[in-house]
């Protein structure tokens, strides 16, 4: 695909954003600057850099003017070579301390001398980038390509408690079936809706709420992943399902109900395994992933994905615990908001790593699992619960409201990374990201972007999404 014809981004979680602004934003009104080693996502459509470290340059290195930064480039040699080595890329990262919000003369030469010298050494074709940090935090970016050619990114993202997006300019006009949502949540949210991909994962239950609620939203993209076909017993709990619908796949019918709304979304459907190396790669070329299933070892490679590849994820679960003989006990729904570096799914306790490999067992070897169970050496993996319609709904828009809050900050607290609903008692409870520990096991791969094997995991095929 030629240059002019793909899409660029640069993402970042909150800690690098903010070192970033800690070292060249600074109070004298002079310019400073840093150098990001970031990880690849290598799409036919979209090149994304995924931040893994920021390195500032010292200020006592450099000559530094209001409009003007010079610096060293000795001081690069070994931070170039380890991303060479690893096929990732150098961005250069400096500020425009009086707010210009373009690239300048300066900056073009100074791009060229420095990045074409990275192309040189790195040898491997592929783009490296320069970006601008503004006060108050905002950056945009550009990429110098193997031809010599600048090509601008459409976003730079930071995630974190808040999801800062910042897209390049264009003419955006809020089309007017989503002119309400403009007055609740103003037309910069709403640009940024029509104009961010999100994944969706299990499109059953609670899924093909989210589904809907997302497109009459205004999102501009969707990928729909689900391996399943739709069943009888499916059809009290998946929108838009009529009875011909049986035998179906559910991204089909999910997917063409929302290009039936006729709101010009984007509509990506992907039957198949969430752990499919090709999956993996579409879904994490999206802005943000929600997971509707059940299935712990799906949910554990999407929480992967998101540290990977940088991005915001949000977990819905919901359980009905039914007795025997009619009636229930209890009655649960779940969200939560994960960021790439903080904590993960399994350090809050929703599942360990031996609970995945049962599940992974059972589902591949269902003999030795139940061998291994009868032994004790592994756990057994709960059935599935019953759900029902409106309890699914319930927890898809609180899951669609938390997205838009992390977005456009209109709660007055902020902070809360998990919220459960008990509703057979009234009671909702809310944990801030303060109250879990980080995840040791995938903060060490944040930002790594393509990795071989794929998230650094030699065989996926036991895993992917259930039925929910």
């Amino acid at each position: 695909m030629p240059e002019a014809m793909m899409n660029y981004g640069l993402r970042l979680t909150r800690e690098q954003h903010r070192q970033l602004e800690d070292h060249v934003l600074r109070s004298d009104g002079l310019e400073a600057g840093a150098l990001l080693r970031c990880g690849r996502r290598v799409g036919r459509k979209r090149h994304i850099l995924t931040t893994i470290e920021v390195r500032p340059i010292p200020l006592a290195a450099c000559q530094r003017t209001a409009v003007n930064l010079t610096w060293p480039t000795d001081f690069a040699l070994d931070f170039i070579e380890a991303a060479a080595k690893r096929g990732q890329a150098v961005v250069k990262v400096h500020s425009h301390p009086g707010g210009f919000e373009h690239f300048s003369h300066l900056d073009d030469a100074a791009d060229y001398s420095f990045l074409g010298a990275v192309h040189d050494f790195c040898g491997d074709g592929q783009p490296h980038g320069s970006a601008v940090m503004l006060p108050g935090g905002r950056m945009f970016a550009r990429a110098l390509t193997a031809d010599g050619s600048f090509a601008h990114f459409d976003r730079v993202c930071s995630v974190g408690e808040q999801i800062s997006l910042w897209l390049s300019e264009c003419d955006y006009r809020p089309p007017e079936f989503v002119s309400r949502h403009a007055q609740a949540f103003g037309a910069g949210t709403l640009e940024q809706l029509q104009r961010m991909s999100a994944a969706v994962i299990g499109v059953s239950g609670t899924g093909s709420p989210l589904v809907a609620e997302l497109a009459r939203s205004g999102i501009g993209r969707l990928v729909l992943v689900d391996p399943k076909l739709v069943k009888e017993a499916n059809l009290n709990r998946i929108a838009f399902s009529r009875h011909a619908d049986i035998g179906r796949p559910k991204v089909e019918v999910v997917g063409d109900a929302v290009r039936a709304m006729g709101f010009g979304t984007e509509v990506v459907q992907v039957h198949g395994d969430v752990a499919d190396p090709d999956t993996v790669q579409t879904v994490a070329e999206c802005d943000i992933l929600f997971g509707c299933m059940d299935s712990l070892s799906g949910r554990d490679i999407l929480n992967r994905i998101a540290a990977f590849y940088t991005l915001p994820y949000i977990d819905v679960g919901v359980s009905l615990d039914a007795r025997p003989n009619g009636g229930v006990d209890a009655v649960w729904a779940s969200v939560h908001y994960l960021q790439p570096s903080r904590s993960s799914l399994r350090s809050r306790g929703v599942f360990n790593g031996e609970e995945v490999r049962a599940e992974a067992m059972r589902r591949n070897d269902p003999d030795e699992y139940a061998k291994q169970a009868e032994q004790r050496y592994i756990r057994g993996v709960e059935e599935g619960r019953p759900a029902v319609m409106p309890l699914n709904a319930f927890a898809s828009s609180v899951a669609v409201l938390e997205f838009f809050a992390r977005l456009h900050p209109f709660r007055y607290d902020n902070r809360f990374a998990l919220q459960r609903f008990a509703l057979h008692d009234g009671l909702t409870t809310r944990e801030a990201e303060s109250e879990f520990a980080p995840c040791p096991l995938l903060g060490k791969y944040v930002g790594q972007g393509d990795v071989d094997p794929i998230l650094n995991r030699p065989a996926l095929s036991g895993f992917g999404a259930r039925d929910s």
